[in-house]
């Protein structure tokens, strides 16, 4: 199973974890078994129409998802899958 790193702001929404370990054969498969097991996970996750929020970058071994294959990347059971949220603000 491929292991799944949540961050701290998310982990309310994954029963506490750190990190899940989750089957399927691409990051999207990974991703939707995530969010069935835990639900609260999908509103901060995904937008209406099913696609990942814009501010949210996932990463395949430290390779964005965005300049592969996005969700149709395929996966390994010994990959890590890093969700990390982009954080705005500053002066």
């Amino acid at each position: 199973m491929a292991k799944i790193l949540i961050p701290t702001p998310l982990r309310q929404f994954a029963g506490g974890n750190d990190a899940v370990e989750v089957s399927g054969a691409t990051v999207g498969e990974i991703l939707d078994q995530l969010t069935t097991t835990h639900p609260d996970l999908r509103k901060n996750l995904f937008n209406d129409e099913g696609k990942l929020r814009s501010f949210v970058n996932v990463y395949l071994n430290d390779e964005d998802i965005r300049y592969l294959s996005k969700t149709a990347t395929a996966a390994k059971d010994s990959d890590t899958i890093s969700i990390v949220p982009s954080i705005a603000g500053g002066r």
